[in-house]
């Protein structure tokens, strides 16, 4: 079965050029023109690969790539002309999974791709799930496990709790939860990510979610 790929530029004939490239290898390709188009197919469809540009109308890349990181981990190329060393920093801050710049030769694109597909096949099987003591979360179907049993969280309530999973042993800000799983669009204040930290423990029954006062939260596995 041949990989799904979408590809997000607003260049018309770059865009056309690497679909060419893309479909002659055997590849299932989508294409979007900017940012809001590309986080619409996104929503709507599986992708193996996604390759975003970042200076697109609308919403652009390092913004579209931080709403699909809150619910994928699908692997992302960024594809840009921004070619200086903090662009490339930010996009890997962003969790991208590789960065080119333009111009750019196309067979290497084509050997880019081939390179992230397989190393996004080799680890997708250990990817699938995080641990931490009683608690395991499954990336695919959003649910958690305790200690045997099935625990029903909100989808919010779940990128909290892998959030923490992911950066333990740090200690993450309220601020830092509050842009990265409601992101720009919310202006409440913090006392949301409370909420749902007490949400989670009430339904979690482990006492693993540790208040560092004035700051935020992190885990601890052996508390008395």
């Amino acid at each position: 079965m041949s990989k799904s790929i979408l590809v997000v530029e607003d260049d018309a004939n770059i865009q056309e050029l690497i679909v060419e490239f893309l479909r002659a290898e055997d590849y299932t390709v989508d294409y979007a023109s900017d940012g809001l188009e590309g986080i619409q197919l996104f929503k709507k469809n599986d992708y193996d690969l996604i390759i975003l540009d970042i200076m697109m109308p609308n919403l652009d890349g390092y913004s579209a790539c931080k709403m699909i990181r809150k619910t994928s981990s699908v692997p992302i190329i960024f594809l840009t002309a921004l070619n200086q060393e903090n662009d490339e920093v930010k996009g890997f801050e962003l969790e991208c999974d590789d960065y080119i710049t333009k111009p750019f030769s196309f067979n290497l694109l084509i050997k880019r791709v081939e390179a992230v597909l397989r190393r996004s096949n080799t680890t997708s099987e250990s990817n699938d799930y995080l641990s931490f003591g009683k608690l395991r979360l499954d990336l695919n179907t959003y649910t958690v496990n305790v200690d045997g049993n099935i625990v029903e969280l909100t989808l919010k309530e779940f990128n909290i709790l892998k959030s923490l999973i992911e950066k333990y042993p740090q200690v993450i800000t309220r601020e830092s939860l509050l842009d990265s799983i409601w992101g720009y669009d919310y202006y409440g204040d913090t006392r949301i990510v409370d909420a749902h930290i007490k949400n989670i423990r009430k339904k979690i029954e482990l006492p693993y979610i540790k208040t560092v006062k004035g700051i935020g939260y992190t885990l601890e596995k052996d508390i008395e």
